[in-house]
């Protein structure tokens, strides 16, 4: 049996500026109907960036809807029919100044497949070079100078939620203990 789910009508309920979510009648299945609400997001690109003597550079900034500010990779939304590395390379420069020789993905990331179609690219950027951070106009951050280590230390004791900083975080680790 396949499982794949066909859409039988389609219906935009809020088209946002950073999303849009819809409301499709679906036929299972097994042919019986069903709804499903969803959001279509354009995604985004976070970076991990990691410089020569072994330090990340995380930001911690207020997200609303979890009322609490959040220590996570530098990353942002993809712009319309942005490339997710130029998206990841911009935010390295953006958030917290920097250019780098190397970026490499690590992961794509569906954060919440059961409600978006949000793909999170997360790359590892290595060869900084200093620059200026240039925030985003209402855009608030600090940004986190850790020992690699430190940050992997945190994500284990579960003082880092943030899923792509978690995949960020543990990909490396696991990189660098088979290279």
């Amino acid at each position: 049996m396949e499982f794949e789910e066909k859409t039988t009508s389609s219906r935009l309920i809020y088209d946002g500026r950073i999303m849009q979510v819809y409301c499709d009648d679906v036929a299972l299945p097994d042919g019986n109907p069903s709804k499903r609400e969803y959001i279509r997001h354009s995604g985004g690109a976070g970076v991990l960036a990691l410089d020569d003597e072994g330090y990340v550079y995380l930001v911690s900034q207020f997200r609303y809807p979890y009322r609490e500010e959040v220590l996570e990779i530098p990353a942002g939304k993809r712009e319309n029919g942005e490339d997710p590395l130029e998206c990841a390379v911009r935010e390295l420069d953006e958030e917290v100044g920097f250019k780098a020789d190397k970026v490499e993905q690590l992961a794509l990331v569906y954060p919440t497949p059961a409600y978006t179609d949000e793909r999170l690219y997360v790359y590892l950027a290595t060869g900084l070079t200093k620059t200026h951070a240039h925030l985003d106009e209402g855009e608030f951050l600090r940004v986190k100078k850790l020992k690699f280590e430190e940050a992997l230390a945190l994500a284990d004791s579960g003082a880092i939620h943030d899923s792509k900083t978690l995949v960020a975080l543990y990909r490396v680790a696991y990189m660098r203990t088979r290279f």
